[in-house]
């Protein structure tokens, strides 16, 4: 890996266009480098996670509305909708919108925390669907998605995009644009114009994911990736982008991060160097904010402890700084201990999720979200007692740039109205790469297993999983099956209708 020093340069010194960080993103997306077996292995992984999360979602309103809208788009030769038939097919970035809403709306796939957040699987929809339409192989999507993991998680290293409030989907749309790149083979100038398009167009502020959380949350990615999409679109016509987009006097990095005065220093793999970032990524076993995972699996293993929940007094999780300020009190946020808050503000609320993982031991992507079970009384009342502390330590190892000493849990301390003290910590998930049960192929298939029950034939699935186990070998026909159909009864919203524009 060479780092990149990015830093703005007033427009009096000019700087060339191959010293830029937009190109040499391009021209790691323009190495046409093997990809490792484990990179394989792992990109199997996060279709079938993201197959999964989003089949879970299927007739979720966001869902349905994305899929509505696909819907008015049809195109033969196009790219397939999760849970349409596989014989219909639609324009790829009205099918890349869809998708990417249908993946993102439960908050459950792949995560990659750094100096900035993300959800790296977002790059997926966007670089099948494109694939789809045009005709590509197995093998040629594989080398598209380690690009667009590549891409976002190593700005995601290097540029903290939430300090300044702005949303993490300014680091995906280059990475679907750059992806798109490797996919289709294009030219490192076509890339690198394709790249500055997406980031001009993708920069939004934080609000998607303050107060009450709207169905944004779920849309945001979903833009992104058709913000990538089309920026391919346009720098393949010969159209140009704003540039330098990252280092230029009126640039992202000028007004919208750090300042005139800002740099970063960005990792990239070197030429001939295999893309393997998307090893560092984690995905979900519960459905909520990601720097909740381990404390709901520690919430599960202190619970046996406390014999009455009338007995606590106070519950203190001591974390990181992201997870105070993100999912805290300290985010000073009065919906997130709202019992009729949204269920995309509940997702982000630590405070709910430790008071119900305590006292169900379990953890559902419907049951644990019903306004029923947050309006439970005595929910409400262990939920008011929970408080988040920012603990230097913590923020230490949420920050720590060795994969195996990175750690995303906390302490928590609970104090019962007797005095008693009863303590534990988990730094990382039971589901983490480095966790007491890392999830590997087996898991994800249950996992699809637990989300599409009653949703997708057992025929359906099975079809689904072979194309996945031979992913690299997949012509283009078999590429454009790369999805999966549910059982027609169960699917709402699968003709077009006249309720908006389109």
């Amino acid at each position: 890996m060479k780092k990149h020093l990015v830093k703005v340069y007033p427009s009096k010194v000019p700087l060339p266009k191959t010293e830029q960080l937009a190109w040499k993103i391009a021209e790691m997306a323009s190495d046409p480098v093997a990809v490792d077996a484990q990179v394989v292995e792992m990109i199997g992984n996060r279709i079938i996670d993201n197959a999964a999360v989003a089949l879970g979602a299927i007739n979720r309103t966001p869902v349905a509305n994305a899929r509505s809208q696909a819907l008015c788009h049809p195109r033969e030769g196009g790219a397939t909708v999760f849970g349409m038939p596989l014989s219909q097919t639609f324009s790829c970035e009205w099918a890349a919108w869809a998708n990417g809403t249908a993946v993102r709306e439960l908050d459950m796939h792949d995560t990659f925390l750094a100096a900035d957040y993300s959800h790296p699987g977002d790059n997926i929809p966007g670089i099948l669907a494109v694939a789809q339409q045009t005709n590509r192989s197995g093998l040629d999507f594989v080398r598209g998605v380690a690009t667009g993991y590549e891409t976002q998680i190593n700005l995601v290293k290097a540029i903290c995009l939430h300090r300044y409030k702005k949303d993490h989907i300014a680091h995906l749309a280059p990475g679907v644009a750059a992806g798109l790149g490797t996919l289709l083979r294009q030219p490192t100038d076509v890339i690198y114009q394709a790249i500055g398009q997406a980031v001009h167009c993708a920069f939004a502020t934080r609000q998607s994911r303050k107060g009450e959380i709207s169905s944004w949350k779920a849309y945001a990615p979903a833009w992104g990736g058709k913000i990538g999409v089309e920026a391919m679109d346009r720098a393949m016509r010969g159209e140009k982008s704003p540039s330098p987009i990252y280092e230029g006097e009126d640039s992202v990095i000028a007004w919208m991060l750090d300042g005139p005065n800002g740099q970063f220093e960005v990792p990239l793999p070197e030429k001939g160097e295999a893309k393997r970032a998307i090893l560092e990524s984690y995905t979900k076993e519960h459905s909520a904010e990601y720097q909740s995972q381990a404390l709901i699996d520690l919430a599960f293993r202190m619970r046996e402890r406390v014999k009455n929940w009338d007995d606590v007094k106070s519950i203190v999780i001591h974390t990181s700084h992201h997870t105070h300020y993100v999912i805290g009190t300290g985010s000073g946020d009065p919906q997130k201990m709202d019992p009729k808050a949204s269920r995309e503000t509940l997702d982000h609320s630590i405070m709910y999720i430790f008071a119900v993982a305590l006292q169900d031991g379990r953890w559902h992507h419907v049951d644990s979200y019903t306004p029923a079970r947050a309006g439970r009384a005595d929910t409400v009342k262990l939920w008011s007692k929970i408080s988040t502390i920012e603990d230097a330590e913590w923020t230490k190892r949420y920050h720590d740039i060795d994969p195996a000493k990175k750690q995303f849990g906390g302490r928590v301390e609970i104090t019962l109205t007797n005095g008693e003290k009863i303590t534990d910590e988990l730094g990382v998930a039971n589901a983490h790469p480095f966790g007491a049960k890392p999830f590997k192929r087996a898991d994800y298939i249950r996992k699809f297993d637990i989300l599409t029950e009653g949703v997708v034939s057992d025929s359906e699935a099975d079809r689904f999983m072979s194309l996945v186990e031979r992913l690299t070998d997949l012509s283009s026909d078999e590429l454009k099956k790369l999805s999966v159909q549910v059982n027609p009864e169960f699917l709402t919203h699968r003709e077009r209708d006249l309720r908006g524009i389109f």
